[in-house]
């Protein structure tokens, strides 16, 4: 009688394959991610789901879809690679944070202009062997990539209570109206004022907290432009193409052509750094996160 096979250990690569599916728009667009060519992405899934004893992709579906095996897995495979990176991360410091790289997330202007840069800043005159990589994102994209662990920190709008987190900064909505606009002759404007104009709404960080504003005083926005960079906002309302709303923090310091008004009633936003589980945190990460809490426990 012959002996059953015995199971088959997943290599990484393939590992890495289901990964790069989860989200993919298609299998060869998957497999070219990470390099592998469309026969040689066919190959590693079928060795893959042979190595597991199941089917991982359905091949019914029109665009890529894991099965339930293949959902129930991939946190588990995400778990084995940030372990993997946190190894690596720890023997590349440990002759004292001399290499090795940080992967950080920022959801918007806010973060990227006022808040990271005087950090980082401070962070590489320490360490100048660390690589810093960030990607600007929006919020729940910089989520969504903390949970997969393709990023360890991000600055994020709270509160996050799926994260640990650490508050860097509070500010508040405010409008661009134009230098010439009847509302820019008052220190501060009425929402309801507000609401009465055409609305360029921020497609980026803001846009919820905005809706939310709106929401709250029981006011429907005439919306005209949805933008996600903060210059073009700036460049419609100085021309006249409507009024807008967005993040102190966010703003440059000054525009041609633009007022910066109070509104009432106030609504206040708190920005801080996240991540999976600070216990966890690679040297690199760690270092960056205590260097936060201590500029937080000074002001």
């Amino acid at each position: 009688m012959k002996k059953p096979l015995a199971p088959q250990t997943p290599t990484l690569r393939q590992l890495e394959l289901l990964l790069s599916l989860a989200g993919a728009d298609g299998m060869a667009s998957a497999g070219a991610r990470i390099g592998m060519t469309p026969s040689a992405t066919s190959h590693a899934l079928r060795a893959l789901e042979t190595a597991l004893g199941t089917a991982l992709v359905d091949r019914n579906a029109q665009a890529v879809e894991l099965t339930h095996a293949g959902q129930q897995i991939l946190p588990h495979v995400r778990d084995l690679f940030a372990a993997l990176n946190l190894i690596q991360a720890t023997a590349a410091a440990s002759t004292g944070l001399q290499s090795g790289m940080l992967r950080i997330g920022s959801f918007g202007a806010s973060s990227s202009l006022r808040l990271l840069p005087p950090l980082l800043e401070r962070f590489q005159e320490r360490h100048p062997g660390i690589e810093v990589y960030v990607t600007e994102k929006p919020d729940a994209e910089i989520e969504q990539e903390l949970v997969e662990r393709c990023i360890e920190l991000a600055v994020v709008t709270l509160p996050k209570p799926q994260f640990d987190t650490l508050p860097l900064a509070v500010d508040e909505l405010v409008a661009i109206v134009p230098a010439q606009h009847p509302l820019a002759q008052a220190d501060s404007v009425d929402l309801r004022a507000l609401a009465r104009y055409p609305l360029i709404l921020t497609h980026a960080g803001s846009q919820d907290l905005v809706a939310r504003m709106f929401a709250r005083a029981n006011v429907q926005p005439k919306v005209t432009h949805e933008l996600s960079q903060l210059l073009s906002i700036l460049e419609f309302v100085a021309r006249g193409q409507g009024v807008s709303i967005v993040a102190s923090l966010a703003l440059p310091e000054q525009h041609a052509g633009v007022v910066v008004r109070k509104i009432t009633p106030r609504t206040l936003r708190r920005v801080g750094l996240a991540c999976l589980n600070q216990r966890r945190l690679s040297p690199a990460a760690a270092a960056l996160w205590r260097q936060a809490q201590a500029i937080k426990l000074r002001r």
